[in-house]
């Protein structure tokens, strides 16, 4: 039984424990490629995945901004755990932002929500570095709802989803295709999801296997939107996904970074040199110089985060502007986090490479954070257009 009964408060000392827990057992999820059972379990159990459902729903009813600060903290400890529980966490949160703007629409799934149940994301495709706007999943439309036919990656939270949220692309009128998201109940019949996560470099407890989707039949109660591709295709739901996705992602890596920086200031603090005649390595020019700019990114990354997060939460009208602000911040959060961690490694020397300091797990999770869309290169392409005003559905492109 989820443990509904909480106050806000309440849950949040009750998860600083579990956090840690998490954090206990990161390692060997790691090591064994093995998805976080028992980090699930508690965290269910605790109340975690209720944080942003409305408490009409039994939910704490959290804001972005609030969502956010829990998931970074999870992330400090694990970051697999946080970001793949980020998949149900962007669905309950941008739902239910919908849903308290007038949005009835996808009720259902905040009860389902408030009744235990979880939330996959399934986005993810070869072949398409515009996830969400386009699809390589073909779908067409049938009586009584759509079948989907496709291959998606990177579906964290396999092992344990009850709903499957994910979108094809109808190009029966080629020259007004859509893209129809939809919702698979875990019993729909034709699909089956492939273990290709086993060795991958980072992230392995979210067990992101693939996904494959062999004609399956969605009814139209789990058709959530139908829209045009590409930009012209974004609405309040369409602009809620990236939304909430990404500044949870920047959270999970701007957390990694965090991490990384503390473990790196005790261990150069203990390192030493027989050819330097002082307490520690903490005595040298070059070593000084990088934990300063690692000091000065954190103290970039985090604000930009707070921001954005706390500016959607309000309200903030920035119309068309939102797409570039909510890349924007995901982008920086990365990529800042990526040099943090990849000067820490340079501090830390040979010792940082071995799996017993618990440093080089960090490194290779931190290095996901540029290919997590938006990746590195649509990002600064939607930036310049958007800022530019170019048509960013012009083609080519």
């Amino acid at each position: 039984m989820i443990n509904s009964k909480r106050n806000k408060k309440e849950l949040l000392q009750a998860l600083e424990s579990i956090f840690k827990r998490c954090g206990e057992r990161a390692a060997g999820y790691d090591r064994d490629n093995s998805f976080f059972h028992e980090d699930f379990e508690e965290l269910k159990q605790a109340g975690y995945l209720l944080m942003t459902v409305p408490q009409e729903f039994g939910g704490y009813g959290m804001s972005l901004a609030e969502s956010c600060d829990v998931t970074r903290k999870l992330a400090y400890h694990a970051a697999p755990t946080a970001v793949a529980l980020n998949m149900h966490v962007y669905w309950t949160g941008l739902v239910s932002d919908l849903w308290r703007q007038g949005d009835k629409s996808m009720e259902w799934l905040l009860e389902e929500a408030g009744a235990g149940k979880v939330f996959a994301a399934g986005h993810g495709e070869s072949g398409n570095d515009t996830p969400v706007l386009y699809s390589t999943t073909k779908t067409e439309r049938v009586e009584g709802g759509y079948v989907f036919t496709g291959h998606k990656m990177f579906g964290s939270l396999s092992p344990v989803w009850d709903f499957f949220g994910f979108h094809g692309q109808d190009n029966s009128d080629p020259e007004n295709p859509l893209v129809v998201h939809a919702f698979m109940p875990r019993d729909t019949e034709g699909f089956e999801i492939k273990n290709t996560w086993d060795d991958v470099l980072g992230m392995r407890a979210t067990r992101s296997d693939d996904t494959i989707l062999n004609g399956v039949f969605i009814p139209d109660k789990y058709i959530v939107r139908v829209v045009p591709t590409g930009f012209a295709g974004i609405d309040a739901f369409v602009l809620g996904i990236f939304c909430w996705a990404l500044l949870g992602f920047g959270n999970v890596y701007f957390a990694i970074a965090q991490r990384a920086f503390d473990m790196v200031v005790a261990q150069v603090n203990r390192k030493k040199s027989i050819s330097l005649h002082r307490p520690s390595m903490a005595y040298l020019g070059g070593i000084q110089h990088d934990v300063a700019e690692m000091v000065l990114e954190l103290e970039a990354i985090g604000p930009h985060l707070d921001t954005i997060a706390r500016e959607w939460s309000e309200g903030k009208d920035y119309g068309n502007a939102w797409g570039v602000k909510i890349m924007a911040t995901k982008c920086h959060a990365v990529e800042g986090a990526w040099r943090i961690v990849d000067k820490a490694m340079d501090i830390m020397g040979g010792y940082g490479i071995s799996p017993r300091s618990g440093f080089e797990r960090l490194f290779r999770d931190a290095r996901l954070g540029k290919i997590h869309p938006g990746n590195s290169y649509l990002t600064r392409e939607v930036l310049a257009k958007g800022m530019l005003g170019l048509d960013l559905d012009y083609q080519p492109r």
